[in-house]
């Protein structure tokens, strides 16, 4: 099979398996590095250290995974509900609002899986070849490698746009050892639209591709393990993992689709959950009912501070402030923080909703 046949093959075989596109691109990403260290020296990652132990791994492929030469980039669509329904739980205080990409099964476990049946299809193809799967799971440049393999480009709030498709929808890839044809990067479509820097609640999106982690509510809520700071808890709404605003306003997403894969679909009622019935949870609960999804890496103190938050953002009642007071006395001393503030918004004036309540 010719190279040319191959890489044809590869993404009829990518379309099989579910995923909604597959592009090819090397391991060329100076650019993108650049604007990587520029970013870590910044200090904009916040506390994800790991992102500057890294170094230079996460911009050049072949020193992560020698002797790569290609990737094999892919991307699958995740949209569980239409966008009128997470406008409605987004606009509702009392619902605990869940980034949508985690409210079903844990997006890590079914890219792998169809990466890897990816990669037997090329293996019973043309034999045994050196290659490395990811799903979001190691230092990799995904989005620049999804951009440069023609699969969408990086908008101003940094996410993969796809002029068809949209931007809900997960990447992957397959660092391989094969010399294939590449696929020619997408162009910008951005334009003159800033609707994303608009509408971010903490206007984290400090200017056009710039995005300072340490001010993002999914940062905040998932990366970020110690204590929100004081000013940017009323900015969280009912926000409570993650945070979908840059990609609801996006007038690109008037192109996705809703998904079609059965393990990104909702479970166990977290789409419309409310913030009550969560912050009742204890910790077995909250193991129990997080199983399988991305949502429990973050841990049950963390959920708890979100929903202490969210709480503290909710309009003032009884039944908030009962939820608030049978944890005034937390053993968690981050949880115990974040109740306490929460109580203290209900104890004066009825309290503001953040944006989006």
């Amino acid at each position: 099979m010719t190279d040319t046949r191959l890489a044809q093959s590869i993404k009829a075989w990518g379309l099989e398996l579910g995923f909604q596109q597959v592009g090819i691109t090397d391991t060329d990403l100076g650019p993108a590095e650049a604007r990587l260290l520029s970013w870590l020296a910044a200090g904009r990652h916040g506390d994800m250290g790991y992102m500057e132990r890294h170094g230079t791994r996460r911009s050049r492929p072949a020193d992560l995974v020698p002797g790569t030469l290609t990737v094999i980039a892919v991307r699958m669509d995740y949209l569980p509900e239409p966008h009128a329904a997470l406008e409605r739980a987004l606009a509702d205080p009392a619902t605990a609002f869940v980034s949508r990409y985690a409210l079903g099964r844990d997006y890590h476990k079914t890219l792998r899986r169809r990466l890897q049946r990816l990669a037997d299809r090329i293996t019973e193809s043309v034999g045994p070849f050196g290659h490395r799967i990811f799903a979001d799971s190691a230092p990799v440049l995904e989005k620049p490698l999804a951009e440069k393999a023609g699969l969408g480009w990086i908008g101003k709030h940094t996410n993969l746009i796809n002029a068809r498709a949209g931007s809900w929808f997960f990447l992957g890839e397959i660092y391989t050892d094969l010399d294939l044809p590449l696929d020619s990067p997408a162009a910008d479509h951005c334009g003159r639209c800033r609707a994303c820097l608009d509408v971010c609640p903490t206007h984290a999106i400090v200017a056009p591709y710039k995005l300072d982690a340490r001010l993002c509510i999914s940062y905040l809520t998932i990366e970020h393990r110690g204590s929100i700071p004081e000013q940017l808890r009323p900015l969280m709404g009912n926000r409570v993992y993650g945070c979908d605003d840059c990609q609801l306003v996006c007038p690109w997403n008037r192109f996705a689709r809703l998904t079609a894969e059965s393990d990104f679909l909702p479970r166990g009622g977290l789409e419309a959950a409310t913030l009550i019935e969560l912050f009742a949870w204890d910790q077995a609960t909250f193991l129990a009912r997080t199983q399988g999804t991305a949502i429990r890496r973050i841990g049950y103190a963390a959920w708890q501070r979100n929903l202490a938050v969210a709480l503290g953002n909710a309009p003032s009642s009884s039944q908030v402030r009962a939820a608030l007071g049978a944890r005034s006395d937390d053993p968690d001393p981050l949880v115990r923080e974040h109740v306490l503030w929460a109580l203290a918004r209900h104890a004066g004036p009825a309290p503001r909703p953040g944006p989006g309540c």
